[in-house]
């Protein structure tokens, strides 16, 4: 595996541009939706079993980051609430990279052992996220 920068060719999609407006569409969508005050969702993991699913507390955690409560969207899910700093960040980058047209950040030559350990470390991430989200699950 390695990580260049390079610019982006005729052919390749335009991964930051395609992805920093989903991102931004998102936030749009799921602002309006709270403004509207439109019911939030429910999880229907968590109304059979009574046990929060891997993303339970998804929402609240993003409410918190969104209002600058760190610690609050932290404790709400770790998971949830890294992901949303990276796509803080890749949003960040995307914006730099494509208002002033520079080469792109790209991860190449994946072996198969890379591949493998970028899965054991993903899924030992969700099954340790999942384990702090059930010794919490008082809070949903």
């Amino acid at each position: 595996m390695r990580v260049l920068w390079r610019s982006r060719s005729a052919a390749e999609s335009n991964h930051e541009l395609i992805w920093f407006l989903v991102s931004i569409g998102s936030f749009v969508v799921s602002a309006g939706w709270l403004a509207l005050a439109l019911p939030w969702p429910s999880c229907p993991f968590l109304s059979i079993t009574g046990f929060p699913c891997l993303t339970c507390g998804a929402t609240r955690c993003a409410i918190a980051l969104f209002h600058g409560d760190l610690l609050s969207a932290l404790r709400w899910n770790p998971l949830v609430f890294i992901a949303l700093c990276g796509v803080l960040v890749f949003d960040v980058y995307a914006a730099i990279v494509l208002i002033g047209r520079l080469p792109r950040l790209r991860i190449v030559d994946w072996t198969t052992t890379g591949k493998k350990v970028a899965g054991v470390i993903t899924i030992s991430l969700v099954a340790l996220n999942w384990v702090y989200l059930l010794a919490h699950h008082h809070r949903y």
